[in-house]
């Protein structure tokens, strides 16, 4: 896949985590930065970033639990190391940074 090709991939993944995110129901902020950057803040300081890798063709995660990193199989996003679904980590880690359930549903 080429670097254009990637970019826009990651930026439609990236807009539609957005409009989850509007109706996701969590407490939380969140700031979309240049660059194909999303950033969450939780009422305890806590963050998660989200955003486009483009040289190794990723969406890469980081929370406090630690960094993920996703490519694109088959139309979702499945972690490199263990296949694991970018939504249901990221609601793990929304869920753990939250003290809320929250359900993302990619």
């Amino acid at each position: 896949m080429n670097e254009a090709d990637f970019n826009a991939l990651a930026d439609a993944e990236l807009e539609r985590l957005e409009n989850l995110l509007e109706h996701c129901g969590a407490d939380f902020d969140y700031e979309v930065k240049p660059g194909g950057v999303l950033e969450l803040e939780f009422d305890n300081g806590t963050k998660i970033i989200v955003n486009r890798h483009t040289a190794a063709r990723e969406i890469w995660l980081a929370a406090k639990s630690g960094g993920f990193h996703f490519r694109p199989v088959g139309g979702r996003w499945l972690g490199t190391r263990d296949e694991a679904d970018f939504y249901a980590v990221l609601s793990r880690c929304m869920s753990e940074q939250s003290g809320e359930s929250v359900s993302l549903k990619g």
